[in-house]
């Protein structure tokens, strides 16, 4: 069975912060502040400028979700799409649910007239690399910077 995607409800948040808690062990075993989590994916329902969840379900069960944030290009005068707390749960892994769920971005986001698509991926993780290489990303030229504030 394909997987559905569909738009995150408030009533996914419990999931969204569960995978993204989990997320943050399995790439940076990192425990991320449950409270501060939850307040985080919260205002995405919140504040819909913020951004949008895409989650999946197969067979009826969410097992997957992304983040979807905008960044403005002034060369280009529109939006860069930023795919953000990708995660799908270890027993749907390999059934094409980030697949699908990266087709439905691709979608919304040609509809939307954005610039590119964009993500992070930790220098390490060769194995999200490959999979974003062969859906046609491509590694950027720039490098990231960072000042924790």
């Amino acid at each position: 069975m394909s997987p559905v995607i569909r738009l995150a409800l408030p009533t996914d948040a419990a999931d969204l912060c569960a995978w993204n808690a989990a997320m943050a062990r399995e790439t940076e075993n990192l425990e991320l502040d449950a409270a501060t989590l939850a307040r985080g994916v919260d205002a995405v329902f919140a504040q819909p400028q913020r951004g949008f969840y895409l989650v999946a379900e197969l067979d009826g069960a969410t097992v997957g979700g992304l983040l979807v944030t905008r960044e403005w290009s002034d060369w280009h005068a529109s939006d860069y799409w930023w795919i953000q707390s990708v995660y799908v749960v270890p027993a749907a892994r390999q059934h094409g649910v980030f697949r699908a769920l990266y087709a439905e971005v691709v979608r919304r986001a040609r509809i939307a007239g954005a610039a590119s698509l964009r993500l992070y991926v930790d220098q390490a993780n060769r194995r999200a690399q490959q999979t974003y290489a062969l859906l046609g990303m491509l590694p950027s030229h720039y490098a990231m910077y960072e000042q924790r504030l």
